[in-house]
């Protein structure tokens, strides 16, 4: 019976991963350089190559951009503990979702819409862009959205700066474009975009 339960689970489970979601390795959460070292060498790039990231850097940085270190806490801290952000990630492969609990890209728009995330061109030379979009009815204020975003903004500059990668958060995009391109609420607002890659 037990063996019956563990394959009906397995197949649940795969088959509420569609074979285009990307399940992600688990995050590694040991390593990295010293804080004051990787506080040094944080910085804005503009510069990118389109060398595409690993799976495991993926995530472990998008854990480190919002993942979860407690049972229902994460890295990051949010006003009142109300968590209303949602991470998008744009790969050259499509636009997904990221699912924190289950650490999975889920689908939402196959195709490369790197270079809608922005109005620059490296962003559709670099090969990831995250769009930070928050659930404005659910925060406990429209400003401390803002803030919140900051703090998921950061946690992925000192990712980056400690594992040697370029990075730039952007707030020069098409909001409208956008918003209709991830098929959000009116709830829903794009707080910041951030761009991801190795350096050229």
């Amino acid at each position: 019976m037990k063996r019956f339960f563990l394959l009906f689970a397995s197949a649940l489970f795969s088959f509420t991963i569609s074979s285009q979601d990307i399940q992600l390795p688990s995050p590694q959460k040991t390593g990295g350089k010293p804080l004051m070292e990787t506080l040094n060498s944080r910085q804005s790039s503009r510069e990118y190559s389109n060398k595409n990231l690993p799976q495991q850097i993926l995530s472990n940085l998008l854990w480190a951009a919002y993942g979860f270190n407690r049972a229902d806490k994460r890295v990051v801290p949010s006003a009142n503990n109300k968590q209303e952000f949602e991470i998008y990630v744009v790969l050259k492969s499509g636009i997904y979702l990221y699912e924190t609990k289950i650490n999975t890209l889920k689908l939402k728009s196959k195709g490369d819409y790197r270079k809608n995330t922005g109005k620059q061109d490296f962003v559709g030379i670099a090969p990831l862009n995250l769009i930070y979009v928050a659930d404005i009815s659910k925060a406990s204020g429209r400003e401390l959205a803002f803030a919140d975003c900051g703090f998921i903004s950061q946690n992925v500059y000192l990712f980056c700066a400690s594992e040697g990668l370029n990075t730039v958060a952007r707030g020069y995009f098409d909001k409208q474009e956008l918003h209709k391109l991830l098929n959000l609420s009116d709830k829903q607002e794009i707080i910041l975009t951030q761009t991801v890659g190795y350096g050229k």
